[in-house]
């Protein structure tokens, strides 16, 4: 029996969608979200994801067999569906049997889910999960065969849409979570947040910023004591400059790299306006861009002029922990609340 038997009955569906024990989602982060972390939350009964972000196949294929050796327990992918060799590294989740692929960063190419569901999975079909928006485009995306969604807020950490977690949650969950698989994230910080996610219908949670400073991530010193320092109004959205380049905006804690970000765009634009580069290839400089920053910060320590991408949950984050107490902690705190709720 469950240590969290409320918890487990709400997150059952979810659990058994990814084959984990807990409905729990590690959000992609580019650096982070590697072998170490990915494995950990695994073993930890949650459901770990690669961040496969700039890799090339071959680094995403040392990746997957590196992890594969740290965890006997199910784990997925996060492709960007910008990434030029997306079919190519569609190919190495199946060459591996990876069994849930996400989606992120635009609507999924055509071709891309049928792809990854011709995948093989030891004869099961491979699962797809999508970034929802919108209720429009999350009616879409199912049609279009994909098995789960995510909708994430723009209190989460890196890439963020205009639309708050809870707006979201009360647009789309309602609409079609009785039938479809739907995953909240965005600004998730505590169990009691998830207790009403899941009550609204939410199949599960993922959850970024939580996990970013665990004991299992490899995330340089430096950068974990800069989430342990900030407060939820030092994670702020970049700025597009130029509405001629469409930038999604990007959480990160405020420093010089965000500033330097803006003279990038400025950068970018003229480029666009000279003729020496296309749209598509604009707007993979900037993604190429914020890889490198996010390194410099997560990796190297740089965390005046690197990127340091955080949800608004970071003022949550005030320590490092072990992915196995990270995951209790979240559990119990969910699972008062559904009792106390019970109970009343």
């Amino acid at each position: 029996m469950s240590q969290f038997p409320k918890s487990a009955a709400l997150m059952a569906r979810g659990a058994a969608f990814f084959g984990s024990e807990h409905a729990i989602l590690c959000g992609a982060m580019s650096w982070v979200s590697e072998r170490n972390l990915v494995s950990a939350i695994s073993n930890a009964g949650g459901f770990g994801v690669i961040a496969c972000g700039a890799m090339t196949p071959a680094l995403l294929d040392a990746e997957i067999t590196a992890t594969r050796a740290l965890t006997a327990k199910p784990f997925g992918v996060n492709l960007i569906t910008m990434h030029p060799d997306l079919f190519e590294l569609i190919a190495v989740c199946a060459s591996h049997g990876v069994s849930h692929v996400v989606l992120a960063g635009g609507i999924p190419p055509k071709g891309s889910v049928e792809a990854i569901k011709a995948g093989d999975n030891g004869g099961a079909e491979a699962k797809v999960i999508c970034f929802a928006p919108t209720l429009a485009l999350a009616k879409k995306l199912l049609r279009s065969g994909a098995d789960a969604l995510v909708i994430e807020g723009m209190e989460a950490g890196g890439h963020i849409g205009p639309v708050s977690t809870s707006v979201l949650a009360q647009e789309i969950l309602p609409s079609i979570a009785e039938d479809a698989l739907v995953f909240v994230a965005g600004g998730i910080g505590r169990g009691e947040a998830i207790a009403g996610y899941l009550e609204m219908g939410a199949a599960g949670v993922q959850l970024g910023t939580r996990f970013a400073c665990a004991t299992e991530s490899i995330a340089h010193p430096a950068f974990k004591k800069a989430f342990f320092r900030a407060s939820a109004r030092d994670a702020t959205a970049s700025v597009q400059v130029d509405p001629r380049l469409p930038v999604i905006p990007v959480r990160a804690l405020k420093n010089k790299g965000t500033e330097a970000f803006s003279a990038k765009q400025i950068e970018v634009a003229r480029l666009l306006d000279d003729g020496s580069v296309e749209m598509l290839e604009a707007q993979l400089q900037i993604e190429r861009y914020w890889a490198g920053a996010l390194r410099r910060a997560a990796i190297d320590g740089d965390v005046e002029n690197g990127s340091l991408m955080a949800g608004q949950s970071v003022g949550m984050v005030t320590k490092e922990e072990p992915v196995t107490e990270i995951i209790a902690a979240l559990l119990g705190e969910c699972e008062a609340a559904l009792g106390r709720r019970a109970a009343a």
